[in-house]
């Protein structure tokens, strides 16, 4: 049988700073004997250079070489010329499936074997090490609550000075997943006074485990899967009127919710902006979260309050971001590809639950059921 190749693949999506393997992944990789070939430059914007990659045992070429010769190519968001990409080859990386299904219709016609890490279950315990989702909004929570700080007129701790007494910042963080959660813990150690909200009676228990304030509104829903559920219109409208009572109370609102495969719920209302105390911040993290936010833009309302559109912020933080997921990427392919290749058929749970297209044919059964809707 011949080796395996890996390809590492420089990522293509505008303020895209992450790379899907790292030096220390490429030596990992190395151990299980596949070959690893990556893109020059690919890891320059998270200051891995080629020479780093070379010393961790990889190759380097240019990009038509890594489409030619890998077998497994892998970015951390699809490349937009996914039409360079020969048949037979297997794609990994957060695909958003869900959210985008006429890329994976795209990538079955060309004949590409797709896995997305978007769509692995948080449920299972041997799946962890793999979760790229959870370790990106681990990332993104931490940035979050350092950029509201920066963005915020004020301290986020109580300061006692010769000067007088500083209040702290009362700081609200809507959703409490992965992300929300570690918003609220990179808040509480910057000094502010934290309060979490979520939906999800789980979701406020572990709101409570960290020493924050758990907003208490007359909404609550339970989830078995680990993500967050849509809530029907009614329900919706309820919980959107509560928080437009509520976040006027807060300095700094961070919003975390997202819902996969489905848009983020509104939580901040054009209401709520304008009930805000001047110096206001505002964060959308979850993209949507917020009346009026934009992707990757800071606006400041008519009535003096800072929103932050700021849907990919693990981008921002490369070194970080790319070490983690880079580690979920070896997880991934040392346990559904031991040797190299990926089993003939598709029952490991794992590998079903994140196999999108085989074959030229779309096998994820959430998104046949959109194939099906459309035709």
């Amino acid at each position: 049988m011949s080796t395996t190749t890996v390809g590492v693949l420089r990522e293509t999506a505008g303020r895209e700073r992450r790379v899907a393997m790292t030096p220390d992944g490429v030596t990992r990789l190395r151990r299980t004997g596949v070959r690893v070939l990556v893109e020059t430059g690919a890891g320059r914007h998270a200051w891995f250079d080629d020479p780093d990659y070379a010393a961790a045992g990889a190759e380097i070429g240019a990009r038509a070489q890594v489409y030619e010769e890998s077998d497994v190519l892998l970015v951390v968001r699809p490349p937009d010329d996914v039409a360079a990409l020969p048949a037979g080859r297997v794609l990994i990386g957060l695909l958003d499936p869900l959210g985008d299904p006429a890329l994976t219709e795209t990538l079955a016609a060309q004949g590409v074997t797709a896995i997305s890490l978007d769509l692995l279950p948080r449920t299972l315990s041997r799946a962890q090490p793999m979760d790229a989702l959870t370790s990106q909004a681990n990332v993104a929570g931490y940035k979050a609550a350092l950029l509201a700080a920066e963005a915020y007129g004020g301290f986020f701790p109580m300061l006692v000075t010769a000067a007088g007494t500083a209040r702290p910042a009362q700081v609200l963080v809507l959703g409490a997943g992965v992300a929300g959660l570690q918003a609220i813990a990179t808040a509480r150690r910057l000094g502010a006074l934290v309060t979490g909200y979520d939906v999800r009676v789980q979701a406020q228990a572990d709101i409570a485990s960290t020493g924050a304030a758990v907003l208490s509104l007359d909404a609550s829903q339970n989830g078995d899967d680990g993500y967050a559920q849509a809530m029907d219109a009614d329900e919706a409208a309820v919980q959107l009127r509560a928080l437009t009572q509520a976040v006027p109370r807060f300095d700094v609102v961070i919003t975390t919710a997202k819902v996969p495969g489905g848009r983020s719920p509104l939580l901040v209302s054009e209401d709520a902006l304008r009930a805000m105390r001047a110096g206001s911040v505002v964060l959308d993290l979850g993209g949507g979260n917020v009346a009026g936010s934009a992707p990757d833009t800071r606006t400041v309302t008519e009535h003096g309050v800072t929103v932050i559109g700021a849907p990919n912020l693990a981008a921002t933080v490369p070194v970080a971001a790319s070490t983690s997921y880079a580690r979920n990427i070896v997880a991934l392919v040392s346990s559904l590809m031991p040797e190299g290749r990926l089993p003939s058929e598709n029952d490991d749970e794992v590998l079903a639950a994140v196999l999108i297209c085989r074959d030229g044919v779309v096998v994820h059964p959430r998104l046949r059921d959109h194939e099906k809707e459309i035709r």
